[in-house]
């Protein structure tokens, strides 16, 4: 079984929670990405999503430079770099999330993403029912 190391980006991009909304979402778009970890200190402490900003932020008429502490999401589920492959994406599935930070000792060491699970033959399976099982509860 392979482990998760081998599948997960490592240099990942972070905001702390002080930092503005405007600055995360730069962040974002510079690196094409729709959710962002929010460490302090090293130590993960939520994550931000493409989907707070509209939800938390634009609909709640809120502006750009509210700080990401306001509109991130505390309560984060992540893995471990020597969880399977099989092992994060039954999390995924479970949890219905998309992007799984990587944390050794409290510390965010990177990230995997879904199509970062369906790279690996032998994760392809579990990546395409997490997939599905996320999916279907989007619809909901």
């Amino acid at each position: 079984m392979s482990s998760i190391k081998q599948s997960m980006t490592t240099h990942v991009a972070t905001v702390s929670p002080n930092q503005t909304i405007q600055e995360a979402a730069a962040l974002m778009h510079q690196h094409n990405v729709g959710a962002i970890p929010v460490v302090d200190g090293g130590e993960l402490k939520g994550m931000l999503t493409d989907r707070d900003i509209a939800l938390r932020t634009t609909a709640q008429g809120r502006d750009g430079q509210t700080p990401v502490s306001h509109v991130m999401s505390t309560k984060v589920v992540s893995g471990n770099p020597d969880m399977s492959l099989e092992e994060a994406s039954q999390l995924m599935a479970q949890h219905q999330i998309r992007r799984l930070p990587i944390v050794d000792q409290n510390h965010l060491v990177g990230i995997v993403a879904l199509g970062d699970l369906a790279v690996d033959q032998r994760s392809n399976e579990s990546a395409g029912a997490a997939l599905s099982n996320i999916s279907s509860q989007d619809n909901q």
